[in-house]
């Protein structure tokens, strides 16, 4: 019997956080060669700390002599993004950090792997499962935990930016417990939030004070109660914030990335690929199907997997699970979804126009629940196979 009647945590981290840092530089590269090139290759890895930041990985270009112009470029790439976080720190400083590039070209090995051929079509850029995940109980048919924890840093963010609350810094984690009654959200039991400031003589209590007016108007109505348990920086002071108080890695925040934990991970990151590489764009698609499915009405929850060989074109599996909540039979989605989406690699990058740059801002606060936007970003989220979906059903 499933247990309808439970609380569940989700976690978020910000633009400022230092794997969140390391993710915008990678995603900023990978765009500055997707406006070059639309099917430039890219797989970009990022690592910073204290007064220092390393630039690692391929990148692919057919005209050599702009691959060259566009390495030249990678710094200022890096410092553009360190700038707009808003990093003025003594020792992570956008103007003095000392950066590092070692991209280099793509191996040849790799891409006669997935370069399509007389012979054959365009291949997966590696072997990999991805999990696709939707459900009804948020109108943008995203786990709720996730998706307010989110908000809840992206409100913080614009409020830091704007002037308003010039004492927030760019560094900082939320956390929701969210309970569920009859599996729908209807209460947050704790608010767990760390957010750097730059002035050293707030205490957690000031911070709160800061705070708690953006997150009670970013939640549901009714959420936050007298039961609601708070942790506001409780740790104390955080005033060292970013690489310079905790080394950051690309594509070290999948869950946050993605589901908050409410859903399988195939375990691949999205930050700094190309939409060759099915981590990303097969992840994406599985969004994008598991969300038509439940906006179709033919689920209320319903969980996409797909797996793939590199170098080999088709998906090696497609699976459906509708978690007992499906109007049809699963077997009966998963024939549906073949008909109405090409799943090859460039399939999916054609359906979703992928291979425009368009990742820069999907580098914090989620890949999943976002609006899609006239330029292409955020693609996935449209919810255009309705029809399509219930005609091949």
């Amino acid at each position: 019997m499933s247990l309808n009647t439970y609380t569940f945590t989700s976690e978020s981290v910000s633009e400022g956080h230092p794997d969140k840092v390391c993710d915008r530089i990678s995603y900023a590269v990978l765009d500055a060669f997707l406006s070059e090139e639309p099917e430039a290759r890219v797989a970009c890895e990022t690592f910073a700390t204290t007064d220092r930041v390393v630039i690692g990985g391929e990148v692919g270009l057919s005209d050599k002599d702009k691959l060259t112009e566009y390495m030249g470029r990678i710094e200022s790439i890096a410092r553009e993004c360190i700038r707009d976080i808003g990093y003025e720190q003594d020792k992570f400083h956008w103007e003095t950090v000392e950066i590092t590039n070692l991209l280099h070209e793509q191996s040849a090995h790799i891409a006669q792997g997935v370069d399509a051929a007389e012979d054959k079509d365009e291949g997966a850029g590696d072997q990999g499962i991805m999990f696709g995940y939707a459900t009804d109980e948020t109108p943008e048919l995203m786990p709720a935990p996730i998706l307010y924890a989110h908000a809840v840093l992206r409100r913080l963010a614009e409020v830091r930016k704007n002037g308003t609350e010039p004492y927030l810094g760019p560094d900082a984690k939320s956390q929701l417990s969210v309970r569920y009654v009859d599996g729908k959200p209807v209460g947050v039991s704790s608010v767990v939030l760390s957010t750097q400031h730059l002035k050293e003589d707030l205490s957690s209590a000031d911070v709160r004070a800061i705070v708690e007016p953006y997150i009670r108007e970013t939640l549901p109505e009714g959420w936050l109660t007298a039961e609601t348990v708070w942790h506001v920086n409780p740790t104390g002071k955080f005033v060292i914030g970013g690489p310079d108080g905790d080394a950051g890695l690309t594509g070290r925040k999948i869950i946050v990335d993605t589901y908050g934990g409410a859903a399988p991970h195939g375990g691949g990151a999205f930050s700094g690929k190309d939409p060759t590489k099915v981590d990303r764009s097969a992840a994406y698609a599985a969004r994008y199907l598991a969300k038509n499915v439940v906006a179709a009405g033919l689920a209320k929850r319903c969980t996409v997997q797909l797996s793939y060989a590199i170098g080999v074109a088709e998906p090696q599996s497609i699976y459906v699970n509708t978690h007992d909540t499906g109007e049809v039979d699963d077997a009966s989605i998963e024939a549906a979804i073949g008909q109405v989406m090409s799943l090859t690699p460039r399939g999916i990058r054609t359906h979703l126009q992928l291979n425009k740059p368009i990742y820069q801002r999907t580098a914090a606060y989620g890949h999943f629940g976002r609006a899609p936007e006239a330029d292409g970003g955020f693609s996935w989220e449209k919810t255009d196979l309705v029809d399509a979906l219930k005609s091949a059903l």
